[in-house]
C-alpha cells in the first residue's frame, strides 16, 4: 500500500531535496520550517533544481515544476502534520533543537505515524527516547543531493520494530531508492568514517602539508573518488561537519574526534561551503 502523505521537517539543503524527491515520486508533502522566508527560498530552490535537471536530461521526460510544487504544502505550522503517515526530520544537528521538534511531533501526529531521523551522527535510540513511540522511530541517513543518490543508510534503534523497518524500505522503494540497514551507533557507518576523514584533511590544510586542491586531487586521482574530502565538506556544509564531529567527540570521549581548530574558525566566520557561497572553495551564489 503506497504511503500518500509525508511530512518533512526542516527546509535546509536536505529537506529541500527530500521534498522534491518525494513530490516527484507522487507523494503529497508537508514541508515545515520556522519562517516564511526559509520556505520561500525552499520553493525557489526546488523550482531551480527541477529546471537544472531538465538541462542535463534533455532526452528524458522532465517533471513540470508547477505540478511538483503543487504537491508540496509549505508551512510554519506543525499542525498540518497531523494527517501524515510518515515524517522525516532534518533539523540542525543540535540536541536542544531536536528535543523541541520531537515533542511537537509526538503530540500532533497520530500514534501510527513513523518518525525517521535524517541525522548525521546523533544516535537513533536517544532520539526515540524523546517520544512515546520508540518502536516507530528509525534513522534514514540520506545523501546529498537527495534526488540523485540511490542509496540510503538506514539505522535500527534499540526499539525500532521490524514493521517500521519494512514500511521505511517501502517508502524508499517508492522514491526509487535502496537501503543498507545498520545498527545504532553515533555516526553510524558512513559518518563515523567520513567525518574523521574530512576532519583530518582539514588538519592537513591547517598544518600546511598540502593545499586544498592538492588534498582533493590525491583522493580523486589516487583512489578514484568523485569528490575530494574538502569538496565533500563544502557540499555537506562545514557547520554540519562541525556539529557531527562534536557529537562523535562527546559520544566516544576519544581524542581522535577532536574538531580541527581551522574548522571551528571557518564556521565562526560563516564559511559554510556551497550553501553560503564560500568554504574551502568559492561558489557563484549561495544555495
Amino acid at each position: 500500500m503506497k504511503i500518500q502523505t509525508v511530512g518533512v521537517v526542516g527546509a535546509g539543503v536536505m529537506g529541500i531535496g527530500l521534498a522534491q524527491n518525494l513530490a516527484q515520486s507522487g507523494h503529497h508533502v508537508i514541508l515545515v520550517d520556522i519562517s516564511e522566508e526559509i520556505l520561500e527560498s525552499a520553493n525557489k530552490q526546488i523550482r531551480n533544481n527541477i529546471r537544472f535537471q531538465s538541462f542535463f536530461n534533455k532526452n528524458e521526460k522532465v517533471d513540470n515544476p508547477d505540478y511538483i510544487l503543487h504537491q508540496i504544502k509549505f508551512s510554519t505550522n506543525y499542525k498540518f502534520l497531523e494527517d501524515t503517515e510518515f515524517v522525516i526530520e532534518n533539523v540542525t544537528e543540535k540536541w536542544d533543537i531536536k528535543k523541541g521538534v520531537y515533542a511537537q511531533l509526538d503530540a500532533i501526529c497520530p500514534e501510527t505515524t513513523i518518525f525517521a531521523a535524517n541525522t548525521s551522527a546523533i544516535p537513533i535510540t536517544r532520539i526515540a527516547s524523546l517520544t512515546k513511540r520508540a518502536d516507530k522511530v528509525i534513522g534514514m541517513h540520506f545523501m546529498n543531493p537527495v534526488p540523485m543518490k540511490p542509496m540510503v543508510e538506514m539505522i535500527r534503534g534499540y526499539h525500532t520494530s521490524d514493521e517500521t523497518i519494512s514500511t521505511a524500505k517501502e517508502l524508499l522503494a517508492q522514491m526509487g531508492k535502496e537501503s543498507i540497514l545498520v545498527n545504532d551507533s553515533p555516526g553510524f557507518v558512513s559518518n563515523r568514517v567520513l567525518m574523521l576523514t574530512i576532519n583530518e584533511a582539514i588538519f592537513l590544510l591547517q598544518d600546511q602539508v598540502a593545499s586544498v586542491e592538492e588534498v582533493d586531487r590525491i583522493f580523486k586521482t589516487c583512489f578514484g573518488h568523485k569528490m575530494g574530502p574538502l569538496e565533500t565538506a563544502d557540499l555537506i556544509g562545514l557547520d554540519t561537519i562541525l556539529f557531527s564531529i562534536e557529537v562523535l567527540y562527546e559520544s566516544f570521549n576519544d581524542s581522535k574526534y577532536r574538531p580541527c581548530q581551522l574548522l571551528k574558525k571557518m564556521v565562526d566566520a560563516g564559511l559554510f561551503g556551497r550553501k553560503s557561497g564560500q568554504g574551502f572553495y568559492t561558489y557563484n551564489g549561495a544555495i
